[in-house]
């Protein structure tokens, strides 16, 4: 036994043992296995698996693998309580909200060690970083449910929900979707991971302790075909993934065309970007709980560290001094830096794309692990953009490390992947912080930290890191819905264009064909071929049928607009009224075009009226739809800043042509997108005049591109294209389930209605609603007050 003197010479760690033995008790009374949580009880174990602790590979516990019939089970009990559940107050409903937060306190050692054996993860981490957030996102939600009528009024729970979440952050990525689904009134069917479902069924426990009404949470444990089975079954009104982003795509093609609202949380590959002027050491700490906290086993791990070329020396040379002091072995030593690796699938995994990154010419240092599922921390350098190990989500301790020399290669090697989820940006110059800040594209971003989480602070990412957010006002948002006043009946499917000549056309003085507008200039279809667009007297004119390099043309020029998101609110608003003003001029010219399609006179002039209207209400919001500042951790300011999604695609009703279009168009202008719009497939003629007041408006050349022709043939384009970020479709409800089916591509966010039911003419054709979907919020934490 190493003497005082010996300790305080070396400073080497002695064994700092937990307790497990409370625990460990607990596992043992139910050795026979435990059942689902259904209606307020658990259902007898059946069809049992076993639960390995990953540090030492020993059976744990065994628990049911869920059937369909468990599903239907569960989703049934979900239902009946349903409607009793959103009836409490918001008040009733937050008193059990509060009651979990006091229990999951109460119980807080408890959870802790058993999160620890179930996962894998240091004790350190379970007891001062995960139970601590679990019990301030149910506070958190509480408080949501206290002030829901003030704060969403009118806003309504979706229902049953059915959420899945991932075995690196078992209890808390159950507390990030049952607290705000509970608090806005929904029921919940929660689908624990394969690999660590414990917490959540110590979790159900709970829930019988404090009370919580019979139905209103129900727990499933089982592998991926469980978690299937839920997704896809009928009883379900909205879904909440967080794993895999090749499981997300599977997700949103199974739930295309069903008018079920979804949030997926995905994969990311960080980027962990340090500038010449950072505190290298603060930068290198914060490396160690970038990419090594959890393993690496963390959807926003910073696993990509950017060094300015500058520094790079010194920057390596201190973070592989700190790495080999890095101790890996067993999780419930409370001195233990890294514990095991959730399961030996994934240290394969793991070994396998490591082993890949060094065919293709990586250059490892590690540290030190024991045997068995551990992992060494590791660095790998001489690592190309495009390589293994830049591109793909390893989910475990590794990071490579790559030189820049400007701002703007930081940004562009930190852009240079298809997540989007998290960066971490080191300077000690505040400007250039939040202007890189700004430039990278990820949902989450931290300035001089990494991985600070909070309740009130959004958690999502752009791109294929999933879209939603959880956590804050959006996150609480995604758990309600606005009821939508039915206008009427879908709209019947439009007639198929007619390329051939010889439709009878209405006598006029100059035949005149309409083009389409792509990059601010009028275009000849690229198929060759028109056709006619009807009227009260024989077809009214022929517009291009537009096609796939049409489309393609179309996205191309959009890209290249990319300047207008940059402009101020009151640059765009400044366009947006002067567009108002030209078409207000031409006002009677408009009313006269739709109606020659058979519109009576009275409507088409409310419909070039509201039009108007339209212009001037998005013109008004395009400087005021602001982000906020929210009160996270008190060393911090966490701002939610709206941006511009993107290159929006837009197919719009075939009723209400002129309306429609500017409903749909104008708040994604507003908010900075460029949009590639497909108009009414049978009435196209007033949009395609309405380009005339687009090119004496200032609108800058590829912010609005019209394409005309067959709806459901060139949205699919759009929503099959990987440069298309977002996809708005009005039409059937078979091409709803097209659209969304082909956006899981580049899983970009879709809004998909069935035509004919929105009344466009009315409250419902405009609103917050619209700016929200034109818009996704990026959370910058920035260190503040200290």
């Amino acid at each position: 036994m190493p003497s005082v003197s010996d300790i305080l010479d070396n400073l080497d760690y002695g064994p700092a043992a937990e307790d497990a033995r409370v625990v460990e008790s607990w596992l043992a009374e139910n050795s026979a296995g435990f059942g689902h949580f259904i209606n307020g009880a658990f259902t007898a174990p059946e069809d049992l698996f076993d639960v390995e602790s990953p540090a030492t590979g020993k059976v744990i516990a065994k628990v049911s693998q869920g059937d369909p019939e468990a599903v239907k089970t569960a989703i049934e009990s979900a239902r009946a309580a349903q409607t009793g559940w959103a009836a409490l107050s918001g008040h009733e409903r937050a008193k059990y909200l509060y009651a979990i937060a006091r229990h999951v306190q109460q119980h807080a050692r408890f959870l802790a060690v058993l999160e620890t054996l179930d996962n894998g993860k240091p004790i350190r981490e379970t007891r001062d970083i995960d139970v601590p957030l679990v019990a301030r996102h149910f506070y958190h939600h509480a408080g949501w449910a206290e002030l829901l009528e003030d704060e969403f009024p009118g806003q309504q729970p979706h229902g049953v929900c059915a959420q899945i979440i991932p075995w690196n952050f078992p209890l808390l990525m159950l507390a990030w979707k049952v607290a705000p689904a509970l608090a806005a009134g929904n029921t919940v069917v929660l689908k624990a991971a394969e690999y660590t479902p414990m917490t959540a069924l110590a979790f159900g426990k709970i829930a019988q302790e404090v009370g919580l009404p019979k139905g209103v949470l129900n727990i499933l444990t089982g592998d991926g075909e469980t978690g299937a089975e839920l997704v896809g079954h009928s009883g379900i009104d909205k879904v909440a993934f967080t794993g895999s982003t090749e499981v997300g795509r599977v997700i949103r093609k199974q739930t295309a065309g069903r008018g079920i609202p979804l949030t997926l949380e995905l994969g990311g590959k960080s980027p962990f970007i340090v500038f010449a002027d950072a505190d290298l050491d603060a930068a290198v700490e914060g490396v160690v709980d970038a990419i090594w906290f959890n393993q690496g086993q963390v959807c926003c791990a910073g696993s990509r560290i950017l060094v300015a070329e500058a520094v790079a020396p010194r920057f390596t040379e201190l973070l592989k001094a700190r790495m080999q002091k890095l101790r890996v072995g067993n999780p419930l030593d409370k001195s233990i830096d890294m514990g095991a690796i959730v399961h030996p699938v994934q240290l394969d995994r793991i070994r396998d794309l490591v082993g890949k990154g060094v065919e293709e010419g990586a250059t490892l240092t590690q540290g030190t692990a024991p045997e068995g599922c551990f992992f060494p921390p590791t660095i790998a350098e001489g690592v190309e953009p495009a390589s293994t190990l830049a591109t793909e989500e390893v989910f475990g301790p590794v990071v490579t490390l790559t030189t820049f020399r400007t701002p703007e290669d930081a940004v562009a090697l930190a852009n240079s992947t298809a997540y989007g989820l998290a960066a971490s940006v080191w300077s000690e110059n505040v400007n250039l912080a939040l202007d890189i800040a700004a430039k990278v594209q990820a949902g989450v971003v931290w300035v001089n930290a990494t991985n600070l989480f909070d309740a009130a602070a959004g958690f999502g990412g752009y791109r294929e890191s999933g879209f939603g957010r959880e956590g804050g006002r959006e996150g609480m948002g995604a758990y309600l819905k606005s009821p939508l006043k039915q206008l009427g009946e879908p709209e019947p499917e439009a007639k198929a264009p007619e390329a051939a000549p010889g439709t009878q056309m209405s006598a006029t003085t100059i035949d005149r064909t309409a083009k389409m507008y792509i990059g601010g200039k009028q275009a000849r279809p690229d198929s060759g071929y028109v056709y006619p667009v009807h009227g009260s007297h024989g077809a009214k004119g022929l517009a291009g049928l537009g096609s796939r390099k049409d489309i393609r043309n179309a996205v191309e020029a959009a890209h290249k607009a990319s300047g207008w998101g940059k402009a101020t609110g009151h640059n765009r608003a400044q366009v947006l009224y002067y567009l108002a003003e030209n078409l207000s001029a031409r006002r009677t010219e408009f009313i006269e075009r739709l109606h020659s399609f058979k519109m009576p006179a009275e409507q088409a002039e409310q419909e070039v009226d509201l039009t108007l209207r339209r212009c001037f209400w998005y013109a008004a919001q395009a400087d005021k739809f602001d982000g906020a500042v929210h009160s996270t951790q008190s060393s911090y300011v966490t701002l939610a800043m709206h941006e511009p999604i993107g290159v929006v695609g837009v197919a719009c009703p075939d009723r209400l042509p002129l309306l429609g279009f500017a409903s749909l168009v104008l708040p994604a202008i507003a908010m900075g997108n460029s949009v590639v719009a497909i108009p009414s497939q049978s009435h196209p003629l007033s949009v395609t005049d309405l380009y005339q007041v687009l090119e004496t408006s200032d609108v800058p050349a590829g912010v609005v591109n019209i394409v005309t022709g067959p709806r459901d043939e060139l949205a699919k384009t759009l929503a099959a294209h990987d440069d298309v970020a977002a996809m708005w479709f009005f039409g059937t409800p078979q091409g709803c389930a097209m659209v969304e089916a082909e956006s899981a591509g580049n899983l970009k966010q879709t809004w998909a209605e069935v035509a004919g039911l929105r009344d466009f003419t009315g409250p419902d054709g405009q609103g917050r609603a619209f700016l929200q979907k034109a818009t996704q919020v990026k959370n910058i934490w920035v260190p503040y007050g200290e």
